[in-house]
């Protein structure tokens, strides 16, 4: 009996604790919205692989992911992805730049557009000098040095006590069993 409740106490030591990344409410409180100015938000935002996009938006705008071309001249009849409904989450995966418009009509030409940068979790991440908005040609420049990453969130904290809430009981019921027979 005490050997399989060591080999399962032993397992759960070897499991790794969850960790998520971070989320960002596109806009703040402004949400995805006419009266944002998404170029300050983005700049004041480090986005990395894991981390996700959230957009919350009334029924007048939607969210289409598109390329960079298509962000400069606001066209989203090319759109990589189409969002609606009010709230959306975008994963960000993989590296590299993304960008999003508002398709509904004017919107995007009057500032409803988003471009971030997703770095890799393991590298120091640097904010374009300047504009956020990238150009047809150039990519951003990354000299400036960035702000110190957020502070873990809430969700990773409830995590780490949970696996320790759970290491413990197990500990102590691996114990009782041990002596009880």
């Amino acid at each position: 009996m005490a050997m399989p409740i060591i080999t399962l106490l032993s397992l759960v030591l070897a499991a790794p604790a969850v960790v998520y990344g971070a989320q960002h409410v596109v806009g703040g409180s402004a949400g995805w919205s006419q009266t944002a100015d998404y170029s300050t938000w983005a700049a004041s935002e480090t986005f990395t692989v894991g981390d996700t996009l959230v957009f919350n938006y009334d029924s007048t705008h939607k969210v289409d992911e598109v390329s960079q071309s298509d962000y400069t001249s606001c066209n989203s009849g090319n759109a990589i992805a189409s969002h609606q409904g009010g709230s959306t989450t975008i994963n960000l995966s993989s590296t590299g730049s993304k960008y999003f418009i508002c398709p509904s009509s004017g919107h995007c030409s009057t500032g409803m557009k988003l471009a971030v940068n997703v770095v890799a979790t393991s590298t120091t991440p640097s904010p374009p000098s300047g504009s956020t908005t990238p150009s047809d040609s150039t990519p951003p420049s990354t000299t400036v040095s960035p702000p110190p990453p957020p502070p873990p969130s809430g969700a990773t904290i409830i995590s780490y006590t949970m696996n320790n809430v759970m290491f413990v009981s197990l500990l102590v019921s691996a114990t009782m069993f041990a002596f009880m027979g």
